[in-house]
């Protein structure tokens, strides 16, 4: 008996944003499923505009399990994570940590197959940057979100996330946030 999909199926009992207030609550699983669509968006983009090469499909997948590990660790908080380079190291580790257990809980045969999506493989650096980039898009989302409604508690982290996203030296992420962003901002009559 395995219990990873049992265990992946709880990705809905974990609450994003736990330090703020929200107006919509988000989970990691609707989370993940968003990240994956922009993710896999963000590789077609780039393969259609800027001559790249990658596997949107690939991508995508990665997107799906970039967060697995909080059914196991929780989400902790953006400030409290990168509160100072000790914090951030040992969250990651503790990450490593969940994931291999997770990994552990499939069946030998299957464990194989599974190792590239759980684990940061170095031959993947491209793809995993996508999945980070479509992963900040959709923090910035959120703050688009939760403004939209009136909550101000979002307004300093849409700015430093618009800002981290602007850095990016993606041009992908930029088209993207051009084209598609801003009819986010938008109430469902004005996209009728």
């Amino acid at each position: 008996m395995s219990h990873f999909f049992a265990y992946l199926s709880r990705m809905k009992f974990i609450q994003r944003w736990g330090l703020m207030r929200n107006t919509c609550p988000e989970n990691i699983q609707e989370h993940s499923l968003q990240v994956a669509m922009i993710a896999h968006g963000l590789a077609l983009i780039k393969n259609r505009y800027f001559a790249g090469e990658v596997n949107p499909e690939r991508i995508m997948a990665l997107a799906v399990f970039h967060e697995v590990s909080e059914v196991i660790t929780g989400d902790l908080a953006t400030p409290i994570k990168y509160f100072n380079p000790e914090i951030e190291k040992a969250y990651h580790d503790i990450e490593g940590i969940a994931k291999e257990r997770l990994h552990q809980m499939l069946p030998p045969e299957l464990q194989d197959e599974y190792q590239s999506l759980l684990f940061l493989d170095d031959a993947e650096k491209e793809n995993w940057q996508l999945v980070k980039a479509a992963d900040k898009i959709c923090a910035y989302l959120k703050c688009i979100e939760e403004l939209k409604t009136g909550n101000q508690e979002f307004a300093r982290a849409e700015k430093a996330i618009k800002n981290d996203l602007e850095k990016m030296n993606l041009p992908e992420v930029h088209y993207f946030i051009e084209k598609f962003v801003p009819s986010f901002t938008l109430t469902l009559d004005e996209l009728n």
